[in-house]
């Protein structure tokens, strides 16, 4: 069985690579040199060429506040890219596994979104994403749309690994105190969609639509940096003061939710998919960044 995975590059994509597949199982995950997604006749070539049993797109233009004046850039890569792979994955009867973002809700709702919530994105990535989703949905029937937040990995630039720097760096960190939401690890992430791809190639049956995926649990960005900062000094790093501000005090070109907690309620339902508590997921991070936690620190 043959597996496209698409953005290998990137945290989700490097995590799929890594994932123990089953036996028989190949993934290819050729690099933007190989395969231009944005380029029709390229990934109609690509596909006429292999009999894929799935296609799981985890590509995106997610530089946010970059994309408030690159914004052809990045509805290139998260709408027309889509759009194309889509049509060309109906066209050969291959299921679509697509990541989308929490930043498709304006944040403005108390609780968490479920996934049949209104949509209403307040800048242009989000914008970008939503229309990414509805190319998917009128492309390809056998799609599943998983949409997740906050992802951090050991790989490539990620809230972690930003905190763990300037954590070495500066006596005192302020973050960001009233934005919600959930923190989501790249690798539990691509093994979410790894099963949901898995099923739909096997399973013509298998649920499609739109699903949510983020570890179990919500918090704040100031306490998530508190998190990761008491995580490393459990690891021998420096202790340091993480101080909350408003959203306010940080302005930035695009506008963040201030609520992104997500509903995985009915992932679970269909696929049987549970996410472990996002603290979990962390230790795992760090663990594989730094290393466990050490003794001295832990008595």
């Amino acid at each position: 069985m043959d597996i496209l995975v698409l953005g290998g590059a990137g945290q989700v994509g490097t995590e799929l690579q890594a994932y123990a597949w089953p036996e028989g199982v190949t993934v290819h995950a050729p690099d933007r040199a190989a395969l231009d997604i944005t380029d029709a006749d390229a990934v109609a070539r690509l596909l006429a060429e292999r009999r894929f049993a799935a296609v799981i797109n985890t590509a995106a233009y997610t530089a946010v506040d970059k994309a408030e004046s690159e914004p052809v850039s990045a509805w290139r890569l998260n709408a027309l890219a889509p759009a194309i792979l889509a049509a060309e994955t109906a066209r050969h009867a291959i299921p679509l596994v697509h990541v989308s973002t929490d930043y498709v809700f304006d944040g403005t709702r108390p609780g968490a979104y479920r996934p049949d919530d209104l949509i209403a994105p307040r800048s242009v990535y989000g914008a970008s994403k939503a229309g990414g989703e509805l190319a998917v949905r009128a492309g390809n029937p056998r799609h599943a749309i998983l949409r997740t937040a906050w992802v951090v990995s050991p790989h490539r630039g990620n809230f972690v690994k930003t905190m763990l720097r300037l954590a070495a760096e500066r006596d005192r960190l302020t973050v960001v105190d009233d934005q919600h939401g959930c923190p989501t690890s790249a690798a539990d992430l691509a093994a979410a969609l790894a099963v949901v791809a898995l099923r739909m190639a096997d399973d013509a049956n298998a649920p499609t639509g739109t699903f949510h995926c983020v570890n179990a649990g919500t918090t704040t960005w100031h306490g998530f940096a508190q998190a990761v900062v008491a995580g490393s000094v459990a690891r021998g790093g420096r202790e340091v003061s993480v101080a909350g501000i408003p959203t306010s005090a940080y302005p930035t070109p695009a506008r963040r939710p201030a609520n992104s907690e997500l509903s995985t309620e009915s992932l679970t339902t269909a696929y049987g998919i549970a996410m472990r508590p996002w603290q979990q997921a962390l230790d795992t991070i760090l663990d594989r960044l730094i290393g466990p936690v050490s003794t001295e620190a832990s008595r």
